[in-house]
């Protein structure tokens, strides 16, 4: 036989129900109410969860209509009175059903269990997972270790880049990227020297990676034998790293994601570009003419990091007399 159980109004509680009615009823705070039920003393994890909303538990065919997104809270609460309107996928979603009630001080399910009974009708070979907005499908997690779209193989990381690149002491250690045109039909492959500052520019049709490699491998090909290292960030673009290093004859790094200032020499260039061709811009009727303009631009451009010298200017005051350069290389640096 249960004991009755004492209320702050002088009434008689005959069984757990009743109590919790009162609860409801808003007579007794959720706290005050379990001291009645249990005269122990409450521990702070028994008092937290006393506060935790008491959750109504509705029918499957409740719950189903909450699921659809095609019920009004009212509608949930009331046991299924459905208020549809607009084609079949435009109604609400589930943490709008659940907050929609909980701003009216409607009882309903909690956003978790909508979730669950629309997995489980799924697994029956139900529809209810059309209704969601993803129609199901998962959320790509930013920076998570494995990445649908493909992982890089075989990637360095900048950690054991040798530390003579951090100090900017000799000539050959690049940064590079990709600047993407309007609508993605076109994109710049841009790489930068941390020390002297040149840059070199490149128009691609896209961001494929092999062609990006073979992109670069013309590019710089007249530089090979005094490139050192490459660093790159972490775009798929650059998948075939391997082909670029062996072509150039350097070691090729990549930095931490989402690490933009590693290759902070890089992102400056990047900005300077932007002023010739800001975001937004198309790259269709770029061509090689308008290229080499902007390159020889950004190249005699005087630097306050160079002591206002411009990248070619500080490249041949400080690196070219111990480089013994070929002509073909000195002209490949001013042309």
């Amino acid at each position: 036989m249960q004991e009755d159980v004492p209320t702050n109004q002088g009434t008689k509680v005959h069984n757990f129900r009743d109590a919790q009615a009162e609860f409801l009823d808003g007579r007794d705070s959720r706290r005050h109410w379990q001291a009645q039920i249990n005269d122990k003393p409450r521990t702070a994890p028994q008092l937290r969860r006393a506060e935790r909303p008491v959750r109504c538990r509705l029918g499957a065919a409740q719950v189903r209509e909450a699921a659809e997104g095609e019920a009004t809270p009212c509608a949930v609460h009331r046991g299924g009175e459905a208020a549809r309107g607009g084609d079949a996928q435009g109604g609400l979603q589930s943490r709008q059903v659940v907050g929609r009630c909980r701003l009216e001080g409607l009882e309903c399910v909690s956003v978790e269990t909508i979730y669950q009974y629309v997995w489980g009708d799924k697994r029956r070979g139900g529809d209810l997972h059309t209704h969601l907005r993803r129609k199901g499908r998962k959320y790509r997690k930013r920076g998570a270790k494995k990445d649908s779209r493909g992982v890089i193989r075989d990637r360095v990381s900048i950690d054991e880049r040798p530390k003579v690149v951090d100090d900017k002491s000799r000539f050959g250690d690049l940064e590079i990227d990709l600047i993407m045109g309007a609508n993605h039909r076109r994109a710049l492959l841009s790489a930068n020297d941390r020390a002297s500052g040149i840059s070199w520019i490149a128009l691609l049709e896209g961001k494929d990676s092999k062609a990006l490699a073979e992109k670069a491998a013309e590019m710089l090909i007249p530089f090979k034998g005094l490139l050192h290292t490459i660093t790159s960030d972490n775009g798929k673009e650059f998948a075939e790293h391997k082909a670029i290093a062996k072509s150039l004859a350097v070691d090729y790094y990549f930095a931490h994601p989402y690490h933009s200032w590693e290759r902070g020499a890089n992102e400056n260039m990047n900005g300077l570009i932007r002023q010739y061709l800001p975001k937004g811009t198309s790259f269709d009727s770029l061509d090689d003419n308008e290229i080499k303009r902007i390159r020889d631009k950004l190249n005699n451009r005087p630097r306050k990091k160079l002591g206002f010298l411009t990248p070619i200017e500080y490249f041949f005051a400080n690196f070219a007399p111990e480089l013994n350069l070929s002509l073909t290389q000195k002209v490949a640096f001013v042309t």
